[in-house]
C-alpha cells in the first residue's frame, strides 16, 4: 500500500468523518449526519481490503477504531500475509502495520515497518482523511466536503463525500449505513486505489479510555514534523 493511500486512510482516515452540526441546528438530513446525531464516542472492527487502479486485490488486513468526538480517533490496522486471514511475519521482521492517531492537536501516522512517525496539527489534516469524517469538529462537515445522499444498494443507505476544492489526500469516499448504524467505508484515492473498510461489533458510546488517544513517538522511530503542545 503506498504511503500517500495509508494517509488517505487515515492519512488520512480514517476515517471513514466529520461532527455533525451544534445542538439545536436543523435536523440533520443525510444518512451520515443521522449517524453522528447525539455520537459522543465509537468502538468498532473492520477488515480492509484494497484494489488498486487494475482492479487486482493489493491488499487485505483488520484493525480497531476508536472514536471520541470531537478532535480524537485512533485508527489501529494490521495486513494480513495470508490466505486464512492470519498475519504470519518471519522472525525478526519488523512489526507490520499502521497507528493513525488524532490527539485533539495533532494527528499521528505511525507507520510500523517504516519505523517512522508522521505528525503535523489536527486543523490543517480536517479535509485530508476520510477518518475525520467521523470525528472532526462539526462547522467542518460541511465546510470541507459535500456530502449528499446517494442510492440505496447492497442493503445499506449510501452517502457520498467529496472534499471541496479538490485539497484532499482522498477522491471520494461512499460510506454505507444499516439501521442508521455506519457499515463499510469505500474510499477512492487520487491514484486510482479504491479502499474498502467493513465494520463489525460496532459499539455506539461506549466508555472509551483517554489514553487510548494519546501518542508518544517510540525512542527509536525517524519523526517527520513538529507536534503543536
Amino acid at each position: 500500500m503506498s504511503v500517500s493511500l495509508r494517509r488517505a486512510l487515515l492519512s488520512g482516515a480514517a476515517g471513514v468523518v466529520l461532527a455533525l452540526a451544534a445542538s439545536g441546528a436543523a435536523q440533520p438530513v443525510s444518512a451520515l449526519e443521522r449517524f453522528l446525531d447525539g455520537l459522543k464516542t465509537l468502538r468498532a472492527d473492520f477488515t480492509q481490503s484494497v484494489t488498486d487502479a487494475q482492479g487486482q486485490s493489493a491488499e487485505h488486513g483488520s484493525g480497531t477504531l476508536l472514536v471520541q468526538r470531537p478532535g480524537e480517533f485512533r485508527w489501529d490496522y494490521t495486513p494480513h500475509t495470508s490466505a486464512s486471514g492470519a498475519t504470519a511475519a518471519a522472525p525478526g521482521a519488523p512489526a507490520a502495520g499502521q497507528l493513525l492517531i488524532a490527539d485533539g492537536r495533532n494527528l499521528w501516522f505511525y507507520d510500523r515497518e517504516l519505523a517512522q512517525v508522521t505528525v503535523k496539527p489536527l486543523a490543517e489534516a480536517l479535509s485530508s482523511t476520510p477518518m475525520m469524517l467521523l470525528s472532526g469538529p462539526s462547522s467542518a462537515l460541511q465546510a470541507n466536503f459535500e456530502i449528499s445522499d446517494g442510492a440505496t444498494h447492497d442493503g445499506l443507505q449510501w452517502t457520498e463525500v467529496t472534499p471541496r476544492g479538490g485539497s484532499g489526500d482522498f477522491q471520494s469516499a461512499e460510506l454505507g449505513f444499516a439501521h442508521d448504524q455506519l457499515a463499510r467505508m469505500i474510499v477512492h484515492d487520487k491514484l486510482g486505489q479504491t479502499v474498502r473498510l467493513d465494520f463489525t461489533h460496532a459499539q455506539r458510546n461506549p466508555a472509551l479510555d483517554a489514553a487510548a488517544f494519546a501518542f508518544k513517538p517510540p525512542p527509536e522511530v525517524d519523526v517527520i514534523g513538529t507536534p503543536q503542545s
